[in-house]
């Protein structure tokens, strides 16, 4: 029962990081969402322009995205895979809107589709260490 609870505690955390990614983005936390990943992050945005390397890299590319768009992103029903004490991974069904200003070189767009993750816990904290974005569908929107 033991080991049936640390496994449900450790989906829960990895939610709550998850859901901190999101708000992070959204509110433009940028000090919060580096923290949520490991210092050897791996990225997979095929949709990326910057194609970002590293997680500082990451952070200010999401930075530069973002800075005075409006986006609301949801990531729902994760399916969770705890491997073992400090490895876990997911896949998270995403959609996000993220409308620009005009004078922005990003589209603005709304989109449909997968997170995939992995994650690790460091230090009593799960970060996420893999991220990969698998768009479905994605709709360019008029700039406001």
């Amino acid at each position: 029962m033991e080991q049936v609870v640390r496994r449900l505690a450790a989906i829960e955390e990895i939610r709550q990081l998850k859901a901190r990614y999101f708000r992070a983005v959204d509110l433009k936390l940028w000090g919060m969402f580096s923290e949520l990943f490991t210092a050897d992050l791996e990225i997979d945005f095929a949709e990326s322009t910057s194609k970002p390397m590293t997680r500082e890299q990451f952070v200010d590319s999401a930075r530069r995205h973002f800075d005075g768009a409006v986006s609301v992103h949801h990531g729902h029903v994760p399916e969770i895979e705890i491997l073992d004490e400090t490895h876990a991974r997911g896949i998270w069904p995403m959609f996000d809107i993220v409308e620009t200003p005009q004078e922005s070189k990003y589209e603005s767009h709304t989109g449909y589709g997968h997170y995939t993750e992995e994650y690790r816990n460091e230090d009593g904290r799960w970060r996420i260490s893999r991220t990969q974005l698998s768009r479905i569908k994605r709709v360019v929107l008029e700039s406001q």
